[in-house]
C-alpha cells in the first residue's frame, strides 16, 4: 500500500508525482460523451477554429480527474477513507489534445476528525502543469485519512 497514513503527512510537504500523462483526443472525447456534455468546446474542431482557442479544449472535468488521480498513488492509495470535497478549482490556462501534464501536491492543513477519532483530515493543494511548465489547473482537496494502526 503506497499511500501515507494521516500521521505521515506534514504541513508544507510537497510531492512531485512521477507519473506524467499526455492527454489524447480519445481521452477527451470519451469523457465528454460519457458524461453527456454536448459542448462544441470539446467536440467540434470546425466550430473551435472560429474561436480564440483555434482547436478543441480538454474538458475541465478530465483535467481535474487526471490531476487528482495522478496524485493518489503517492498520497492516499489504500489509506483514504473518503474524498470530502474539492474547493477553489481553477483552470488558469487551456489544455489541448497532445499536451502532457505533470502534477504537484502540497499538504496545506492537517486536523483531527471531530466525528471519526480513528481518522484525520488532510487538505491538499493539487497543481497541474503542462509541458511548458505553465499552471493549467489547481484545486484544494480534503481527504479523510486512516490513522496508523496501533
Amino acid at each position: 500500500m503506497p499511500g501515507l497514513y494521516f500521521e505521515e503527512f506534514s504541513v508544507g510537504q510537497t510531492f512531485d508525482h512521477p507519473i506524467r500523462r499526455t492527454i489524447t483526443e480519445s481521452d477527451n472525447v470519451l469523457l465528454t460523451t460519457m458524461t453527456h456534455n454536448p459542448s462544441p468546446l470539446h467536440l467540434d474542431a470546425e466550430y473551435m477554429k472560429s474561436t480564440p482557442y483555434g482547436k478543441p479544449l480538454i474538458n475541465s472535468c478530465l483535467t481535474l480527474s487526471f490531476m487528482v488521480g495522478i496524485s493518489v498513488n503517492d498520497t492516499t492509495h489504500g489509506t483514504a477513507v473518503a474524498n470530502l470535497g474539492w474547493d477553489e478549482v481553477r483552470f488558469p490556462k487551456p489544455l489541448y489534445c497532445g499536451d502532457t501534464i505533470r502534477i504537484q501536491s502540497e499538504v496545506l492543513e492537517l486536523r483531527d476528525s471531530q466525528s471519526r477519532p480513528d481518522n484525520g483530515i488532510v487538505i491538499f493543494a493539487h497543481r497541474a502543469f503542462n509541458q511548458d511548465d505553465e499552471l493549467v489547473a489547481e484545486c484544494k482537496r480534503s481527504a479523510l485519512m486512516l490513522r496508523k494502526p496501533a
